[in-house]
């Protein structure tokens, strides 16, 4: 009589057989976790940074100013640029790019530890009402603020869990 296992079950066993492990094992007790939140976030300008940074504390939760052992600094470049163009020389179609530099402080010693780049970009339509393209805009700036965010969170936990495990 041959068993059959749930699919969830045979998936655990394979996964595990290939050494591939949760990135957030141990819940909010986790070593990532723990020091994931230990992250101080530093002002970003405008309303780009306003964006990404309130992004940035729901995923990384809210420290108290001064006392976390790191510090994120962040620096953001956002462009709006035409791409379609009528024959009336109007654009059809714009391309909003967001991109961070971001760059990880051990708050004690003043050394960056982890410095990267994140980024996304979204398609605008352009319509004849102004206040819908304006809209639109912030809409695809809130969008990309998300996705930014979620980018730094997810190489910060990576670097947590570098660090985290022993070394050979």
């Amino acid at each position: 009589m041959i068993r059959r296992l749930p699919l969830a079950t045979l998936a655990s066993v394979l996964l595990a057989g290939c050494g591939l492990q949760p990135l957030y094992s141990g819940g909010g007790a986790g070593p990532v976790a723990q020091s994931i939140g230990q992250v101080e976030i530093d002002p970003i300008e405008g309303k780009a940074g306003w964006l990404v940074a309130n992004a940035l504390k729901d995923r990384l939760g809210a420290v108290s100013s001064g006392g976390a052992p790191y510090r994120l600094v962040v620096k953001l470049d956002d462009q709006i640029r035409g791409l379609g163009v009528r024959r009336d020389n109007s654009v059809t179609r714009e391309r909003r790019t967001l991109r961070a530099r971001y760059q990880l402080v051990d708050a004690a010693a003043g050394t960056v530890v982890l410095d990267q780049t994140a980024g996304s970009d979204v398609g605008v339509d352009v319509v004849q009402s102004d206040y819908a393209v304006v809209a639109a805009e912030n809409t695809a700036l809130e969008r990309l603020s998300v996705v930014i965010a979620d980018q730094i969170v997810a190489r910060l936990a990576l670097y947590a869990r570098r660090r985290a495990q022993p070394q050979p």
